[in-house]
């Protein structure tokens, strides 16, 4: 693991409103993001199956983001960038977008680039999910498979929106993807403001941050916890050190997970509000997919299983407490999901 020479911006800057050169999303961006996606995403369910309560010996509110149109969370960041630059006067509105994902995010801009009418390149790994390279090419996204990671992936894309003068959307480095996933905290709180302990995913961290941004703004007392794959821990060695740290590989099989390589802007501002990091291994993540499906009839892949993961490896911190667990996604392939239910 190698620790680069960049270190993480000062509490002050967060403090400040910029980081990193972008301002840090506030509780209003996420309102505005809010009335902004609205129209085209409806509010998913907060779910309380007795079963999954017995499990964990606690009251559970699991926010079913798998069953958005695109089935991750994902999608509320793309429909609120696209529809803000698509709001832009003429001479400043972006001709097309381009972005590299492992598959949320990039469903999340093809959803939004044919809701607004424009179009979208997506680069993706080689060998990506079946499942969600077939669903950006349904949604009429081209898909451009390059390199062995999402951070090789993400180097060509950039290189091709500079060649063509096109829109790239990194999927962090975005105030308004924030604001717009932070908006799937704001529906759990509406529903359970006394909740007093949140697990949220991470890859690149966009999820965790926003769920930060809103909790803290709400309620200072809520816990966060973010949770990463133990095998791609980029994001919580950066968080804990404060140091912008990138690893050789990312050695886990939730795509939505394998960050090698962290960022400064969201590293920065979850060590402002973040309250602490639990990583999980992939048969850790494997287990809550088995214990979801038993106990709240969902499905949901390794990243959106993971804070179900996390929540089982804590039972100190959960015990008698009301715990939110962000199902962020559930694009899990058939023969994976039938592998992994086979392997119980």
């Amino acid at each position: 693991m190698g620790v680069s020479l960049e270190t993480v911006p000062g509490t002050e800057a967060v403090d400040a409103g910029m980081v990193d050169g972008l301002p840090v999303p506030t509780l209003r961006d996420v309102l505005r993001a809010e009335v902004t996606i609205r129209p085209y995403l409806d509010e998913t369910p907060v779910l309380r199956p007795p079963a999954l309560e017995e499990a964990l010996g606690t009251e559970v509110h699991v926010k079913c983001e798998n069953l958005q149109p695109i089935g991750a969370f994902k999608v509320r960041g793309g429909v609120n960038l696209i529809a803000t630059e698509r709001g832009l006067p003429e001479d400043g509105r972006p001709e097309a977008f381009v972005t590299a994902s492992t598959g949320n995010h990039g469903q999340s801009i093809a959803y939004a680039a044919r809701l607004f009418g424009v179009s979208a390149y997506i680069y993706m790994p080689e060998r990506p999910n079946p499942v969600k390279a077939s669903a950006i090419r349904r949604l009429g996204a081209k898909v451009v498979e390059v390199g062995r990671d999402f951070d090789e992936a993400r180097e060509s894309a950039e290189a091709f929106a500079a060649e063509r003068g096109y829109r790239y959307v990194h999927p962090v480095r975005e105030p308004l993807l924030i604001a717009g996933v932070a908006t799937a905290t704001l529906e759990l709180l509406r529903r359970v403001p006394d909740l007093e302990v949140l697990f949220v995913p991470v890859g690149a961290g966009s999820g965790a941050c926003g769920a930060s941004i809103v909790a803290k703004a709400v309620n200072p007392d809520l816990e966060v916890v973010a949770v990463q794959a133990a095998g791609a821990p980029s994001v919580y060695e950066s968080w804990r050190t404060g140091r912008v740290v990138s690893t050789p590989e990312a050695a886990t099989v939730a795509e939505g997970l394998a960050t090698r390589v962290a960022y400064a802007y969201p590293v920065a501002i979850l060590r402002r509000y973040l309250d602490d990091f639990v990583l999980v291994s992939d048969g850790e993540m494997r287990a809550a997919i088995r214990l979801l499906l038993d106990t709240a009839r969902q499905v949901a892949e390794e990243a959106g299983a993971a804070a179900l993961a996390a929540a089982l490896k804590s039972p100190d911190r959960v015990r008698g407490r009301r715990v939110g667990l962000m199902l962020s996604g559930g694009n899990l392939p058939r023969d994976r999901l039938a592998a992994i239910l086979s392997s119980a």
